[in-house]
């Protein structure tokens, strides 16, 4: 299939203008620059300019004709809005399609407005089917990689390929096993809600052990009514699961719940940490004692301003599905196998999108022997 020569990764670069104005990023370059990284690879040159009107501009620096290229970009986090980062992937893909790229994938590790999968009141949109026809329809996208899609049926919105069976879970599994140790043992995993049950119950199946899940009734959007727990907490670590955090009412509600319940102490695990709104004061001024999420949104500011904030790192995963998409091969083996191990740590991706010393070959390799398209000399 593919080789090096052909296969970019972009991630845009935004420029405030007129003059004076302060550089800042959008979307999600530090992510790119990890997937990159342990690709072997650089990030592709390309920079996008906010004109005065607002509106924003696409340049590409290098040739992209006939290339693979992957355009990482996520929705949420405190550095750009769900919808600036997604026009600038719009303009980004259909750049590339006029430039005669071959293949354009978008690398969305939270989909935006996933939430939006349904009419669940008269005359209420289904966002989530717009999205996918701008992005396929409007901007040319042949193909996305998600992670942890809020609703499955989202990936019936599209008429091309997504890989949506991307979890965090097994990095997530292994970040328990290696920082609880036997303290797990004493565990239990509670859901927040219903529709979480599945996504607990596989955790508490890989790990062995019981797990619990709220009844919760909404007043309205992000505010509920009432919570019930369903299963025994007494006396055990309580680690809730979801697939995001938003206002984190629901976590801060929940932990309140088991404590009283006779939980010993309440963590959460949570893939994409959202983090809107009042977020970061509900979660200080909560019992909850620590909240874990991914990368997949940029963290650096949430994490400043809640110390019960901790980061993992998905990159090694997300690499791997560019490397097998690349060439040909299968992503299923991703669905519940961690490719890389070594970023399991807080602070393990850097702060700006710097070039950073390529990782040693032998640190990637992952455990099927599958090295990075084009192994690179460590600094």
């Amino acid at each position: 299939m593919g080789s090096a020569d052909n296969l970019k990764i972009f991630s845009g670069e935004l420029h405030l203008l007129p003059q004076p104005a302060r550089p800042a990023r959008t979307s999600h370059p530090q992510l790119a620059q990890l997937i990159a990284r342990r690709l072997g690879l650089s990030l592709g040159s390309s920079s996008i300019v906010t004109l005065p009107s607002g509106e924003l501009s696409v340049t590409f620096h290098e040739s992209v004709r006939e290339a693979d290229v992957y355009i990482v970009a996520t929705a949420g986090g405190m550095e750009t809005s769900s919808n600036t980062a997604l026009m600038e992937l719009c303009i980004m893909a259909h750049t590339l399609r006029i430039a005669s790229a071959r293949r354009i994938t978008a690398v969305l590790p939270h989909f935006p407005y996933a939430r939006q999968d349904k009419k669940d009141k008269s005359r209420a949109p289904i966002t989530a089917k717009l999205i996918a026809n701008m992005l396929v329809e409007g901007a040319g996208i042949d193909h996305v990689i998600t992670m942890d899609l809020h609703a499955s049926q989202i990936q019936g919105f599209f008429d091309i390929p997504v890989d949506k069976y991307l979890y965090a879970e097994p990095t997530m599994l292994q970040y328990l096993r290696d920082t609880m140790g036997k303290e797990i043992q004493n565990s239990v995993i509670v859901s927040p809600d219903a529709g979480g049950a599945k996504r607990a119950s596989s955790m508490a199946a890989a790990l062995d052990l019981d797990f619990a899940l709220f009844h919760k009734e909404r007043k309205k959007a992000n505010e509920i009514a009432r919570m019930v727990l369903v299963g025994n907490v007494q006396d055990k670590t309580a680690i809730l699961i979801d697939d995001m955090a938003d206002t984190c009412g629901t976590l801060a509600l929940a932990a309140k719940h088991l404590l009283s319940n006779g939980a010993k102490r309440v963590v959460a695990l949570v893939t994409h940490g959202i983090l809107s709104g009042p977020a970061l004061k509900v979660l200080n001024e909560s019992p909850l004692e620590k909240l874990i999420v991914s990368n997949s949104i940029p963290q650096e500011e949430h994490k400043r301003g809640c110390p019960k904030l901790r980061v993992i790192d998905i990159s090694h995963v997300l690499a791997e599905a560019v490397r097998r998409s690349h060439h040909g091969e299968s992503v299923s083996q991703l669905f519940t196998v961690v490719p890389w191990t070594e970023a399991l740590a807080d602070d393990s991706y850097p702060v700006s999108p710097t070039p950073q010393p390529a990782i040693p070959p032998a640190v990637l390799q992952n455990i099927h022997g599958a090295y990075p398209i084009t192994p690179t000399k460590s600094a």
